[in-house]
């Protein structure tokens, strides 16, 4: 069985978490992924806690399936090899911030004239243009610009952080997923590369589109957990059980938020779904209901309504939970570089019926690939060596 990108290089300079998750994505469908690493240690997300033995659990969390090599791009030799690495490439993913490649003479505008084909994925926080190009950001500073984290929290509380990094994945990640697929296929009939500019600022903004249609339908401002979907109304809120555990009610539509005053006993809720003046009072009340019950006999309660009701897991239940099991989401590595730890890893989440992905857990020592991939490249063991000793690699 061949995979949608067999035949596919990737040459992967980018660094913790957004574009290694993305070249492991691509990675899982069969690209040749080749992490362009500093030899002074690296990857910086191989060091980050927790560890595991010398390296990070995290790091496994986004790299497998991927070779690795070591090439200080500093070095006028070591930008002379990137250059050869990319004349026999399809992809070079570039997390830096604008400018730092150029500096280097390995900018897209210098690649494209060693391989016209090259797809140059610049993935970074707020794109190549506009007054924040050159600022850093991390995961919460993006959230925060776009307006999610104000949207993010109880209506009486302060903004809320996320327990994961949305603008990272779903704004980086996943956006310069589309951006090279998008590239490829363009290519196929231009026969020409480009320049992928995928800001994690930009994705986050395109989350809010819903939210985007209720500030433009009431015209008002959405308020942090007053609205229809962030805790304001009865319907679609997270209620607190006897065990101090939590569920989750989704019953938006009619028949779902029926069904469940029916079961609930408060048929009396039925028509006043909507009401905004009574949403405190119903809130309050089915909360007092909620905490008459476990988590665990809630759900038993509700097994056969179909209502979009669903208990809160925490990590450890939710790797447990039958639905995730079936859908072989979790996956574990067992004994890690023999330290008799294990990391659980995220599975394929793309499900193809003819070429499904292949999570291959084989990760990449620090310049593991070096010979393999200098060689193909067409340099001798002489050089290789030489390359060695002048620390090129």
């Amino acid at each position: 069985m061949r995979l949608p990108l067999e035949g596919i290089k990737v040459l992967d300079l980018s660094r913790y978490l957004p574009g290694p998750l993305c070249s492991q994505i691509l990675a899982d469908f069969g690209a040749e992924v080749i992490k362009v690493e500093d030899p002074r240690g690296g990857d910086l997300g191989r060091k980050l806690t927790p560890l595991i033995g010398d390296e990070s659990a995290r790091f496994y969390t986004v790299n497998r399936n991927k070779k690795s090599i070591t090439l200080d791009l500093k070095n006028e030799q070591g930008q002379d090899i990137f250059k050869r690495l990319t004349s026999n490439s399809d992809i070079v993913i570039d997390q830096f911030r604008p400018g730092v490649m150029d500096k280097m003479g390995l900018g897209y505008s210098e690649l494209k004239k060693v391989n016209d084909k090259i797809i140059y994925c610049a993935l970074t926080g707020y794109g190549w243009s506009g007054p924040l190009r050159d600022a850093a950001g991390h995961d919460l500073n993006y959230l925060s610009l776009a307006g999610v984290t104000g949207l993010t929290g109880t209506r009486d509380g302060n903004p809320a952080m996320s327990g994961v990094q949305i603008a990272d994945i779903a704004g980086g990640t996943l956006y310069a997923v589309i951006a090279i697929l998008l590239a490829l296929m363009s290519r196929t009939s231009s026969g020409k590369g480009q320049l992928c500019d995928v800001a994690m600022l930009d994705g986050t903004i395109s989350l809010l589109a819903y939210t985007l249609g209720e500030w433009s339908g009431w015209g008002r401002l959405p308020e942090r957990g007053d609205d229809v979907l962030t805790g304001g109304y009865a319907c679609y809120s997270i209620y607190k059980t006897a065990d101090h555990k939590f569920v989750s009610l989704g019953a938006v539509e009619d028949k779902f938020w029926q069904k469940f005053c029916v079961k609930l006993g408060r048929e009396e809720y039925i028509k006043v779904q909507w009401e905004k003046k009574l949403q405190p009072g119903m809130i309050a009340d089915i909360q007092n209901l909620m905490l008459g019950k476990t988590q665990a006999e809630w759900v038993k309660f509700f097994a056969q309504s179909d209502i979009c009701f669903t208990p809160v897991l925490t990590l450890e239940e939710m790797a447990e939970h039958p639905q995730v099991i079936a859908r072989n989401m979790i996956l574990q590595l067992e004994n890690v570089r023999g330290s008799g730890r294990k990391v659980v890893l995220g599975g394929v989440p793309i499900k193809l019926s003819e070429t499904p992905g292949e999570a291959k857990l084989n990760f990449p020592a620090l310049g593991e690939h070096n010979e393999e991939i200098f060689l193909a490249a067409g340099y001798s063991l002489q050089e290789i060596e030489e390359f060695r000793r002048n620390k090129v690699i």
